[in-house]
């Protein structure tokens, strides 16, 4: 419930501080007193979209701060709670709006955003405007309606997850689709170099060592004879046997020699074993260099095929194993595309058989709801003098979507025997306004914890038809809050508790206030919405009568 309402510098409003009641709060004045301030005010604190400028002139910043009551269960304790920011039975809103344009919001004394303001209001407060009833004439917010009061969560949950569910598999399947055509366009291109790739097999590291070995076997060439020849120089029919020949004449003669050739041949002994080891090395060499023309043809054929098949596939030689790996890949998932397809087309035939269960549970639920909304409608259409009036809830069948296959249109014959049709060719401006309330009435079930503001929804009735709208208005209070803007004094004297908005100059400069009246003022008040500027003794007797009735 909303509590207080406290403004200060805005528009023309240099500070006000209303405190409302539980029933039906009515608000009065002239046109042009001030009275969409309030709800311009009302609405600016709960972060709702209006008017740029709202700061009174002269005035460095406005302000208002609303207060409400919440009860234990109420559902603004949840968006606190997941907003961070304190609770309890008290809520304070606070809001400032600076003349540079600059707004700063408060909850509780913390900080907030416009957005949790807003999703605050939509359990704290329900406003209907001059021209909501323009939300009955469109038929994307009857289906909305019906649904409030089919009051059954579950089943909207249901269709929404089967929803979800059958959208992720279409999609899944659709990229599935695509992505297997794509791969069948190249799939010529993917089992040749495959087959070309699996018959060279390259390695790692194998272009660097084919080089290599290329490299060596080239060289060998050049210098292998000169090897050779070294070889030969160095061996028994050179160096080797014209040493070992030396050792054996001067070992012959060492003994008469005493002892002047133990030296010289004890150097030759190891140098002949020196030697030795130079040849065998020689040799090594040689076995090394030794290889056949086919062999470094072999060896060519080969760098030069791993070189050619990268170039072709626009990679280096040693990504190539990896190359050939990733091609495997794709032409396996071609290969076992069709079982893959098989599983993803099984998969959304189940979503959908999911999703057309809970989509006809959910339009059974609507067509037998929408039969007792009519009946819930009819019957409070004729405490507001429609009882001839025959309100209908069309559900025809439309595409599917998250929301069901269900399309939902509000139809009205006004006069018996007249044909139905859509609301905006069929009722009158103070009809739609009753339409709205009626269907309000059938609503409110759930709707005693927020606050509900009628800006002048009796515009365009009165006398009897008048009367009858304050008394559902009031039936509506009962047990929650109205704040109702009206200018019909059928519907101000319903009210349980009255203020009136009035202007009044001060220092040449024009404010709005507002006054909560007594008994007595509440006479003269009704009394004026009845005669006007000059208020008589029978507007006073009528005034009278009609807060006794």
């Amino acid at each position: 419930m909303l509590r207080t309402l406290d403004i200060r510098d805005i528009l023309i409003i240099d500070h006000l501080e209303l405190d409302f009641q539980n029933g039906l709060n009515v608000l009065t004045g002239e046109t042009g007193a001030g009275k969409s301030i309030l709800l311009d005010s009302l609405g600016f604190v709960l972060g709702w979209r209006g008017r740029a400028e709202l700061v009174r002139s002269g005035a460095e910043q406005g302000e208002v701060t609303a207060v409400f009551d919440l009860s234990e269960d109420h559902a603004a304790h949840a968006i606190l709670e997941e907003a961070g920011l304190p609770s309890g039975d008290e809520l304070i809103l606070r809001r400032v709006n600076r003349s540079d344009g600059r707004k700063t919001a408060w909850v509780n004394t913390r900080r907030c955003s416009g957005d949790v303001l807003r999703m605050l209001s939509e359990t704290l407060v329900e406003l209907h405007g001059q021209h909501d009833d323009r939300g009955l004439l469109d038929p994307k917010g009857h289906m909305a309606l019906l649904d409030e009061f089919m009051a059954k969560p579950k089943l909207h949950s249901a269709v929404g997850a089967a929803w979800k569910d059958l959208s992720r598999f279409r999609k899944e399947l659709s990229a599935l689709e695509a992505s297997i055509a794509a791969v069948r366009e190249e799939e010529d291109f993917l089992r040749h170099a495959v087959a070309e790739l699996d018959a060279l097999d390259p390695q790692a590291g194998e272009e660097g060592e084919l080089d290599t070995r290329r490299r060596a076997m080239q060289g060998a060439e050049k210098i292998r004879d000169d090897v050779a020849r070294a070889h030969a120089m160095l061996g028994l029919e050179g160096a080797e046997g014209a040493m070992s020949e030396a050792i054996r004449w001067l070992d012959g003669v060492a003994g008469s020699a005493e002892g002047m050739l133990d030296g010289p041949l004890a150097t030759l002994s190891r140098a002949l074993d020196e030697l030795g080891e130079a040849t065998s090395g020689v040799e090594q060499c040689l076995d090394n260099l030794d290889f056949s023309p086919a062999e470094l043809e072999q060896c060519e054929e080969r760098l030069f095929a791993i070189r050619g098949l990268a170039r072709k596939h626009n990679v280096t030689p040693d990504e190539l194993a990896v190359f050939a790996g990733d091609l495997r890949v794709r032409l396996e998932a071609l290969d076992a595309g069709d079982a893959k397809l098989g599983d993803a087309r099984r998969a959304v035939s189940e979503a959908e058989t999911a999703y057309d269960l809970a989509a006809t549970a959910l339009s059974e639920a609507r067509a037998k709801a929408a039969l007792k909304l009519d009946k819930a409608v009819s019957a409070e259409l004729a405490p507001l003098k429609m009882e001839r009036a025959v309100f209908k809830t069309q559900v025809t069948d439309t595409s599917a979507s998250r929301a069901g296959r269900d399309a939902v249109a509000f139809s009205v014959a006004t006069n018996p025997g007249a044909p139905s049709g859509p609301l905006n060719k069929i009722a009158s401006g103070g009809e739609l306004s009753r339409f709205l309330l009626a269907l309000k009435v059938c609503l409110s079930d759930d709707a005693k914890a927020i606050t509900m503001i009628f800006d002048e929804i009796d515009r365009g009735v009165g006398g009897a038809t008048a009367d009858a709208v304050g008394r559902r208005l009031a039936e509506l209070a009962s047990g929650g809050q109205v704040l109702v803007v009206t200018h019909s004094p059928q519907v101000a004297a319903l009210g349980g508790h009255h203020w009136r908005v009035e202007k009044r100059v001060v220092k040449n400069a024009t404010l709005s206030t507002v006054v909560p009246l007594d008994e007595g003022e509440r006479v003269d008040e009704i009394a004026r919405m009845i005669s006007g500027d000059t208020i008589t003794e029978e507007a006073r007797g009528a005034a009278r009568a009609l807060l006794v009735g």
